[in-house]
């Protein structure tokens, strides 16, 4: 029965974390804002071998025009200007990639500059196995319900002794359901459309509940 029970845990993590990802794009593709995400180790490697073909695939098909005239620079750049010229052909591509996306491009960002879930997601497919990420998503959904748990554990007690301390049961409990909610949701979700109603028919519901 434990086995089941933390089999069953990690299917919720690895269910809430992606369909989080999906639900909300533009941190989900920020990571390939950064200088060592995806995209731009892609874009090393293509300028190394004066191959475009590895970046391609990070732009749809009718922006490939732009991507090449870019690429083509860096390539006929002097050694002097070496840097400039990649660092703009970066900017370039990842500006393409995530227009491509719908998504908005404040310039790049230093390595590192990504989420750990993220990092170790990455992680997971260059190595082939998920059990360190499901660890980290897992550890920190359960650490998140334990403790908003604990806090309104501790508000209901005493929530019928003054209407502050009711007040004060109410905001507990509301941040807890909403916290638990909101993780079945993106765990059970049926696709990223869905997924992504959810998220934000849930987010228009926390914002109401504040006022």
């Amino acid at each position: 029965m434990e086995k089941t029970n933390v089999f069953k845990a990690s299917l919720l993590g690895i269910s809430a974390i992606s369909a989080l990802f999906l639900a909300t794009p533009n941190f989900a593709l920020a990571h390939c804002d950064t200088l060592d995400g995806p995209v731009i180790q892609d874009a090393r490697k293509a300028i190394e071998a004066k191959d475009i073909t590895p970046v391609l695939k990070w732009v749809k098909q009718h922006d490939e025009k732009a991507v090449r005239a870019a690429f083509k620079k860096v390539l006929a750049g002097s050694a002097k200007n070496h840097e400039a010229a990649e660092n703009s052909f970066f900017a370039t591509l990842v500006k393409i990639h995530r227009a491509g996306e719908g998504a908005p491009f404040s310039g790049l960002k230093p390595a590192g500059a990504v989420e750990p879930a993220v990092a170790e997601a990455d992680k997971a497919l260059a190595s082939g196995s998920s059990d360190a990420l499901v660890k980290l998503v897992t550890d920190d959904i359960a650490a998140g319900i334990k403790t908003r748990f604990e806090h309104a554990a501790a508000t209901y007690k005493h929530k019928d002794e003054s209407v502050a301390l009711g007040r004060e049961f109410v905001e507990a409990y509301v941040a807890y359901t909403h916290y638990v909610e909101r993780l079945h949701q993106d765990a059970t979700g049926k696709d990223a459309h869905g997924a992504h109603g959810e998220h934000n028919k849930h987010k228009k519901e926390l914002d109401h509940s504040k006022h």
